[in-house]
């Protein structure tokens, strides 16, 4: 069976002297892992659309349960993260999450979407890295069904508390005088951003203004969120962190 689908590439692993084995998120099928015969190869027609990160065309055949690749065109290669490595590596950290997230054969438009902006926003400086990490993390959770209660604190009741902690494991929020635990605060402003984040249209999630503290804030929450939600390490994001020490967002 043959299908014509675009995905990218969220992984690629070398398998045996000339081919590769890529995850891809796909359009029409969802999470797919697919064989990619002799992409390695000099001059090979699926070399340019089988790299990590980029959005192709492609032609998949069916046998054995198995895929392979037999044709690609790539669409969009996110040139601007090739020359910065802050930018590859915190691009490579997304897909990571967003396989992480995605589910074998099943579409998922929103997540891909989602996904392929936050690689352009990168690509192109549309916002800052900084800024884009968390409104993409924080998004993906909401599409992958983990997204915080965030409208009101879950004892009091209370719809804008000045300052408010986020349960990392309940994904519930408190007030400061109602949370019993110390934790990661979150301002009124960053509060604000968050529910932005999980509720806007897609096509204006980064469109979102915050000032420096309350980003650093928001930033340092989502990411230990998305720690403790998927329980387990990114070695992506590990990678991306060591780039960014010295910058106070660690």
């Amino acid at each position: 069976m043959y299908i014509n689908t675009t995905g990218i590439v969220l992984r690629e692993t070398a398998y045996k002297e000339s081919s590769k084995i890529l995850t891809v998120l796909t359009a029409d099928e969802g999470k797919l892992t697919v064989t990619a015969r002799g992409a390695v190869r000099k001059n090979s027609k699926l070399a340019a659309a089988t790299q990590l990160l980029v959005f192709s065309e492609m032609t998949l055949f069916m046998n054995r349960d198995r895929w392979t690749l037999t044709e690609a065109r790539s669409i969009e290669q996110f040139r601007g993260l090739q020359y910065d490595v802050e930018k590859l590596a915190l691009g490579s950290y997304f897909a990571q999450l967003t396989e992480a997230a995605a589910d074998e054969d099943s579409p998922n438009p929103a997540l891909m979407s989602l996904c392929l902006n936050a690689l352009y926003a990168l690509s192109e400086d549309i916002k800052p890295p900084l800024l884009v990490k968390p409104a993409f993390e924080l998004r993906l959770m909401a599409l992958a069904g983990y997204a915080p209660m965030l409208s009101h604190c879950a004892i009091c009741g209370c719809v804008e508390p000045e300052f408010s902690v986020l349960d990392f494991e309940g994904g519930t929020l408190s007030c400061t005088d109602c949370a019993r635990t110390d934790g990661l605060r979150l301002s009124l402003g960053a509060l604000h951003a968050a529910r932005y984040i999980i509720s806007c249209d897609a096509k204006k999630l980064f469109s979102f203004k915050i000032d420096d503290k309350a980003l650093r804030e928001l930033y340092s929450v989502t990411e230990e969120y998305v720690l403790a939600q998927f329980d387990r390490k990114f070695r992506t994001l590990e990678f991306y962190r060591t780039l960014k020490d010295g910058y106070g967002f660690n």
